[in-house]
C-alpha cells in the first residue's frame, strides 16, 4: 500500500507539480503571479505525497475576505499518473481541517464545466452548488461550489 501524506510547503514546490498539469497549460506557473493572489491574505499551500513522491497541489487563501466565513480552494491538482490514488482526498481533508482550525466556518471552490473529474470528486465529497459564473460558451462556465467546515 502506497504511503500518502500532505505537508504545508513554499510556493517553488507546488509550482513544480502545476507544470506537470496539462489541465493548466493556459497559467504559466510564475511565482509572482501565484503570490499576488494572495498577497497579504491567510494563505496555505499544500503539496500532497505518494511514497515521497510529490503528487498534487493545493494553493488556498481569504480571497473573500468576509470575517472568515468562506476561505478559497484556489488552485487544486493532481499530476496525471497519481490521480484516483487518494492524494486529492488528503489534500482537501488537510485543507478543510486547517480552515476550520483558522476559524473559517465554509470552504469554497471554483471549477470548470470541462473539469468532469473535478466536479465529481467535489460532488462525491459534499460540496454544494452555490452558484454558475455563465461564460460564452457553456463548456468554460464556472461552477461554485461550497463546502460547511
Amino acid at each position: 500500500m502506497k504511503e500518502i501524506f500532505v505537508k504545508e510547503t513554499m510556493l517553488d514546490e507546488a509550482l513544480k507539480i502545476h507544470s506537470e498539469i496539462p489541465e493548466f497549460v493556459e497559467t504559466k506557473p510564475e511565482h509572482e503571479y501565484f503570490e499576488n493572489r494572495y498577497k497579504n491574505l491567510d494563505k496555505v499551500i499544500l503539496v500532497g505525497y505518494i511514497d515521497g513522491i510529490p503528487a498534487g497541489y493545493i494553493i488556498g487563501y481569504d480571497k473573500f475576505q468576509d470575517n472568515k466565513t468562506n476561505f478559497y480552494c484556489w488552485m487544486a491538482g493532481v499530476i496525471p499518473q497519481y490521480r484516483k490514488s487518494g492524494v486529492l482526498t488528503a489534500m482537501m481533508e488537510y485543507l478543510k481541517n486547517w480552515s476550520k482550525e483558522q476559524g473559517y466556518k465554509n470552504l469554497r471552490i471554483k471549477t470548470r464545466n470541462t473539469r468532469r473529474e473535478m466536479l465529481s470528486f467535489l460532488v462525491k465529497n459534499n460540496f454544494n452548488f452555490y452558484e454558475i459564473e455563465a461564460q460564452e460558451n457553456i463548456r468554460d462556465n464556472r461552477i461554485c461550489l461550497e463546502i460547511h467546515l
